[in-house]
């Protein structure tokens, strides 16, 4: 999916919860490694990505909290689908890194939130996408931030 064509998708299936399960089935078809964490989208525009993460057996550590790894996942996962929107069709990105901060356990359900760090980006040049995401306990606390530096450079012809 390019990005324009990730951004209608959206707009087309998001109206309902239906959608908004078929859009994350889609997504996680696209990038099987995602259906670990079993996203199911709640928001996505240009600068905007809202993933929650429900707290099931599947994504829990020894002590029962929501694992460090899968909240790395739910970051990029949703950093990742906001720089599809948010670039032009001229540019490419790809993941280079990410610095992770753990602030404490997440004991609950979770929502990986993304935002880029410069909406200003010059996308006619080749460089460091950075992107910030904060995700949060059902109570709205930050549990974790990260932030992905995505490189981005002109397709090539």
């Amino acid at each position: 999916m390019a990005n324009q064509s990730t951004l209608n998708l959206w707009t087309r299936l998001s109206a309902t919860a239906s959608g908004r399960w078929l859009f994350s089935q889609l997504l996680c078809f696209k990038a099987p490694y995602f259906r670990s964490i079993a996203p199911r989208f709640k928001e996505l525009a240009p600068g905007h990505c809202v993933v929650p993460v429900r707290k099931r057996r599947a994504v829990l550590n020894h002590i029962g909290t929501v694992h460090a790894i899968a909240m790395c996942n739910a970051a990029e996962l949703a950093g990742g689908v906001m720089t599809e929107v948010s670039i032009p069709a001229s540019v490419r990105w790809i993941p280079r890194g990410m610095t992770v901060e753990y602030l404490k356990k997440a004991t609950t359900s979770v929502t990986a939130t993304a935002r880029p760090m410069n909406p200003s980006f010059d996308w006619a040049v080749a460089g460091e996408y950075l992107v910030e995401v904060s995700v949060t306990d059902a109570g709205g606390e930050a549990v974790f931030k990260a932030v992905i530096s995505m490189w981005v450079s002109p397709r090539k012809r």
